[in-house]
């Protein structure tokens, strides 16, 4: 039988991507779509596909309305959690693949998740490329006690830090925080320029044009210096292969996890 998608976002750059590889799989299939500007359509005539011939809503409670065994965030935050609680309420499983949402609002997603026995995916960033950063970056900090990182992104994000640096430095946290040699209570001049101290790394974010996603970690020793750093085109296509695994995986599992190298197997 094929997995029940009810896709949020299904119009928008990453969404309209995925919808579109949906559509071409034998075991995946949309059966309602979110999109507020496009509502009361059907997702084909939007996106041009005829095989994707599921209607479009303009919220996720209506959307929920149509039995779905995954339902996938690709919104906003300012909207995400409630839509994921509401899935979650629904008996469904939830990919979230919205930035934004803050640690508190996972433990809050992660608590009702357990109580549904229903998984929750969160992954920051479904490209490869990222999730081999993070599994290394974890294993530099093993050995490293110094690290920032930079965030990259276009001028038009509006959260910050990104949901790959935000996720990256919640991995960090669970190793230790970073070190620094000059506390942060004693800098001198402006504090604010050292970043934010996020889950207890640093954390510099840049919004500029030219930049899609872009994720760099620093690791510093005397006289060595350690980088690691993913860049991102300005296609969806590297999100796709990780989104359509985490569809397939989120049901394996009960209560929140996050990374999509939590249902991978590297070692």
């Amino acid at each position: 039988m094929s997995i029940r998608v009810c896709l949020a976002g299904a119009t928008g750059w990453a969404g309209s991507a995925l919808a579109r590889a949906i559509a071409q799989t034998d075991d995946i299939e949309i059966v309602a779509a979110v999109s507020r500007s496009h509502a009361q359509r059907t997702l084909g005539d939007v996106l041009s596909e005829p095989r994707l011939a599921s209607p479009i809503y303009a919220s996720a409670a209506q959307a929920l309305a149509q039995p779905c065994d995954v339902f996938f965030e690709y919104t906003k935050p300012d909207v995400a959690k409630g839509n994921v609680l509401e899935a979650l309420r629904q008996g469904a499983h939830v990919v979230i693949g919205t930035s934004g949402l803050s640690d508190a609002d996972y433990d809050e997603i992660g608590a009702v998740a357990a109580e549904r026995q229903r998984g929750v995916l969160a992954v920051g960033n479904f490209a490869l490329t990222v999730v081999l950063l993070q599994k290394f970056a974890e294993i530099a900090a093993k050995y490293i006690p110094q690290w920032e990182l930079i965030d990259y992104a276009h001028d038009g994000k509006k959260d910050a830090p990104s949901g790959t640096v935000r996720e990256l430095a919640a991995r960090l946290a669970r190793i230790r925080p970073a070190e620094l040699t000059v506390p942060l209570e004693q800098t001198q001049g402006i504090a604010e320029t050292r970043g934010a101290r996020v889950g207890g790394s640093q954390v510099h974010a840049i919004r500029l044009p030219s930049f899609t996603i872009s994720a760099e970690i620093i690791f510093g020793m005397p006289d060595q210096r350690l980088t690691i750093r993913h860049d991102s085109g300005g296609s969806a296509q590297p999100y796709v292969d990780g989104a359509l695994l985490a569809i397939r995986k989120v049901a394996s599992f009960t209560g929140l996890r996050r990374g999509l190298d939590s249902v991978l197997d590297l070692g």
